[in-house]
């Protein structure tokens, strides 16, 4: 390989250019998405497909028949004043007015005006089911009409609603289609049967999806503006404890790489990691944010999808959580290049400096993240715990069904746990990546050189990785069709392995491009030669070690495979020894990625010191949009089935979102396994520019101050853990003795003729949430300002150190635990083999024994276990960010006594 050949100019052009074509990529996709109709298209005229009807509102295997239809005249007119009464009372002043002239004729075969049919009923044409078990009180007003519709209330022309309005249901009331349509109005019904135009009158009947939408936001907005406060208030503690370094001094002081320069004074570095860390923070909420609301608009588009087919429904759900992948990524790079961008207006040639300022970007990214995690995991777990032991063991009815009081939490919870917290964790690991490898380049011979282009040869990797990602992409939504169930997983794990190889060669082509031939990087005090080639391999075996850590992953928790399947074979015998099997299966899936991960460690660091493992972790999250977009998949086909089951939508429906979702169960344990990995790396790379920065000489673990330290940090995993787990089980204790009231004293909600208060349960796992994140929370941040304070660099390295060797074995293990105790009860459930159907069906003993495996799963593998890798990064790089009031002023109490 020879010499850069990249120029700074160029490099400033191609960073950013790519970061837009990730954005124009990701809202290319969302308009493919939005695309996917809730009302058929003018050219989907009535009376095109079966029975008369448009072949976009039947699905090929479910046809309507006239024998399933029963129209009962009383109910339909009381259920029309009812419209007309809501209508009148909330919009009189809009001169809602109700066509009495075209009042409902059950024996009715024509309406006599065809220009301006409303509310028109007909024997022969009517194509949804009425629910005759509902109350007639209780109705949710549907419309779908073949093309679009103008109407009296509304001032513009409605083609697709979002629904869930008063205004929207007045105009539907007075809806008129145009000349030689026919508008239909049904009363009742199954909820959402035709998931096109939905309005309800009483806020609590809503549609799922808007239901899901609203929770989501609703719980986001209480959460950030706890964390808001939080932010404002450590940002004050940065700015005084790196303001006071120096006294608050605005004179420029000698550099610690040469004496003979000097560089900006520490007020600069408080004042500029204060606005960084703000800019982290806002853009890992904004991630966060975009990931759940994205997540909320596709779910009901996937369930729609999935009339027409699996291969439909999986488009749409990629399709969406590729939105989320391309626009975080590119997000996270354009705002870490603006900020280095607008930093070096003011610190010129000082790299050390500027780069210590732009670690804060990392540090609020996690904080955010550490918070939505924790936030989020409770929230979520809560509600499902609740809902299973309720609603699956005591009361045996299928999951999600919306007779479950629980079942609108559960569903929001997985927007804002495994969407909004997963999208601010990736960022977070993102961010700290890049700003390590940018800390300790900026000591290196290209850092003092002053070369522009291999100083973001991390940000040139990322650019890459988008690039690559895109053409990923088409191979899952252009270029490969699903046609089968069976295709779905592989499609998942095609898209990791096509990345990882495209990756490989773009990588090679930056190192290439962008490095010098040789370079010296400075190692705890020695100089060490490196050759572009060897930092190439650096980044490859971190991007290599993490399909490896996530295919261990897949092996470990798919139920396609012995372990998981012999998981589900322990429920035989009970819960007692489904437990057993499941703990030592996570124990055991710990050895492989441990190695994979020490093996990463030791070629990188051998070949490139601490540089080299900070890039490998960039290498491992290169690609991070495509797997942020398979991340997302998940959640997104849960909630399409949630909204399915909810809807009443048929059985075979049913089985495909199922089928979206276990594959999307598998790849989601990828994910996190790849969450972790890069965690681990990320914070080695930080520890070390840690101990750079805070001018420890070693890091001897025979010393009293350090050992103690590699006591208390191991320590601490286990104590996050507890926390966070007594927090869920508080949490699903209150929603479980919740559900068990609503279906004790609730008259016919078993029996589905009334209806659950679903905005209690969703009021348990908010306020639960939001009290029971902060004790976590604090004893993550708090650590290393009380540590470094009271006892020096010495032992907060320790600590760091300890934090990270114990929090990665933790948060594997738990990990895979649960989500193997999850996969064995859906091995039971979906009953596709011989060996599972004897274990089933669902509610048999083994199965009932897999569900509160699944239960005691649930808080592993979606609280504990993802935020185990916020803790260790973020503590690392909170101490990277502090290291300069640490080294000054740290260790009190040794300095006391």
């Amino acid at each position: 390989m020879g010499a850069a050949i990249l120029s700074d100019l160029l490099t400033e052009v191609l960073i950013p250019a790519s970061a837009v074509v990730g954005i124009s990529f990701a809202l290319m996709q969302w308009v493919l998405v939005s695309k996917v109709r809730l009302l058929p298209s003018e050219g989907d005229a009535a009376g095109t497909g079966k029975n008369g009807y448009s072949e976009y509102l039947i699905d090929e295997e479910e046809g309507l028949n006239d024998h399933n239809v029963v129209v009962k005249c009383a109910e339909i007119q009381r259920a029309i004043s009812e419209v007309r009464s809501v209508c009148v009372k909330f919009h009189a002043q809009k001169k809602c007015r109700f066509r009495s002239s075209l009042a409902v004729s059950c024996k009715a075969t024509a309406v006599a005006d065809p220009t301006c049919s409303l509310l028109a009923y007909s024997i022969k044409k009517l194509n949804v089911l009425l629910a005759s078990n509902l109350a007639i009180s209780d109705i949710e007003a549907k419309v779908f009409c073949s093309a679009s519709f103008d109407t009296l209330c509304c001032p513009h022309s409605v083609t697709e609603l979002v629904l869930g309005s008063f205004d929207t249901l007045c105009c539907l009331v007075n809806g008129i289609c145009k000349a030689g349509t026919s508008l239909t109005m049904y009363p009742n019904g199954e909820i959402t049967k035709q998931l096109f135009c939905f309005a309800s009158i009483e806020s609590e009947n809503i549609f799922p999806s808007f239901s899901l939408n609203l929770g989501a936001t609703s719980f986001l907005f209480t959460e950030y503006q706890y964390v808001g406060i939080f932010m404002a208030i450590f940002a004050v503690l940065i700015f005084l404890f790196l303001g006071s370094v120096e006294g608050f001094s605005t004179k420029s002081q000698p550099c610690t790489y040469s004496k003979d320069k000097t560089c900006k004074p520490a007020l600069a570095n408080a004042i500029f990691s204060t606005l960084s860390f703000l800019l982290g923070g806002v853009t890992s909420v904004v991630s966060g944010f975009l990931g759940m609301k994205i997540a909320t608009y596709a779910n009901a588009r996937t369930t729609l999808e999935a009339r027409k087919g699996v291969g439909k429904a999986f488009i749409t759900a990629f399709r969406s959580g590729a939105v989320m992948g391309f626009l975080l990524a590119a997000n996270g790079l354009l705002v870490l290049f603006i900020s280095i961008n607008s930093f070096k207006l003011y610190y010129g040639d000082d790299w050390e400096g500027l780069f210590e300022a732009i670690t804060g970007y990392g540090l609020g990214g996690s904080s955010m993240a550490l918070f939505g995690r924790v936030g989020g995991g409770i929230y979520t777990k809560a509600a499902d715990v609740g809902a299973d032991l309720v609603g699956k063991v005591e009361r045996n009815i299928p999951e999600d069904d919306p007779r479950n009081p629980a079942v609108i939490a559960d569903n929001v919870g997985d927007n804002v746990g495994d969407i909004a917290g997963m999208g601010s964790d990736l960022f977070g690991s993102y961010a700290e990546s890049s700003c390590a490898a940018l800390v300790v380049a900026s000591i290196s011979s290209f850092g003092i050189n002053h070369d522009l282009t291999a100083m973001l040869y991390p940000l040139l990797i990322s650019s890459m990785g988008i690039i690559v990602c895109l053409i990923t992409t088409l191979f899952a939504t252009d270029f490969f069709e699903i046609k089968a169930v069976k295709e779905i997983e592989p499609s998942l794990k095609r898209q990791l392995i096509i990345s990882t190889v495209l990756m490989t060669a773009g990588i090679a082509l930056v190192s290439w491009v962008a490095l010098p031939s040789t370079f010296t990087i400075f190692n705890f005090g020695t100089q060490k030669s490196v050759k572009n080639w060897e930092l190439f391999i650096c980044v490859a075996i971190g991007l290599w070690a993490g399909l490896v850590i996530g295919f261990v992953t897949e092996y470990y928790t798919s139920n396609a495979y012995s372990p998981v399947q012999d998981v589900a074979d322990s429920c035989r015998t009970g819960a007692a020894t489904n437990v057993i099997f499941g703990l030592a299966l996570g124990y055991k899936s710990v050895i492989i990625p441990i190695f994979a991960i020490a093996v990463s460690i030791f070629v990188s660091f051998s070949l490139a010191a601490m540089y080299g493992i900070a890039v490998a972790a960039l290498g491992m999250l290169s690609t991070i949009a495509t797997g942020l977009a398979i991340d997302a998949y998940g959640p997104i086909s849960d909630n399409a089935g949630g909204i399915a089951e909810m809807a009443g939508m048929s059985h075979r429906i049913r089985e495909r979102t199922d089928a979206l979702d276990a594959a999307g169960n598998t790849t989601a344990a990828i994910g996190k396994g790849f969450a972790i990995g890069s965690a681990a790396l990320v914070s080695l790379a930080l520890f070390g520019a840690f101990v750079s920065r805070a001018a420890i000489p070693a890091v001897d673990v025979l010393t009293p101050k350090v050992f103690i330290g590699l006591l208390v940090g191991a320590m601490l995993p286990y104590w996050f853990s507890a926390m966070t787990m007594k927090s869920v089980g508080s949490a699903a204790l209150k929603m479980v003795e919740e559900v068990r009231r609503q279906f004790n004293t609730i008259p016919g909600l078993m029996e589905g003729t009334a209806r659950p208060d679903y905005t209690n349960c969703v009021k348990i796992s908010t306020d639960a949430s939001i009290k029971e994140m902060i004790p976590p929370g604090a004893l993550v941040m708090l650590t290393p300002l009380v540590v470094g304070t009271l006892f020096g660099v010495e032992t907060l390295s320790g600590v760091l150190a300890g934090s990270l060797v114990s929090g990665v074995q933790i948060a594997i293990s738990a990990s895979n635990t649960g989500g193997a105790w999850d996969n064995a009860k859906k091995y039971i459930e979906a009953g596709a083999s011989e060996h599972a159907k004897s274990l089933g069906p669902k509610g048999s003993d083994p199965h009932k024994a897999a569900v509160i495996g699944d239960t005691i799963g649930d808080p592993l593998k979606d609280t504990s276990g993802p935020s185990l890798n916020i803790l260790i990064k973020l503590m690392a790089v909170e101490s990277l960010v502090f290291a300069p009031f640490f080294a000054t002023h740290g260790g009190l109490l040794f300095k006391l006594f």
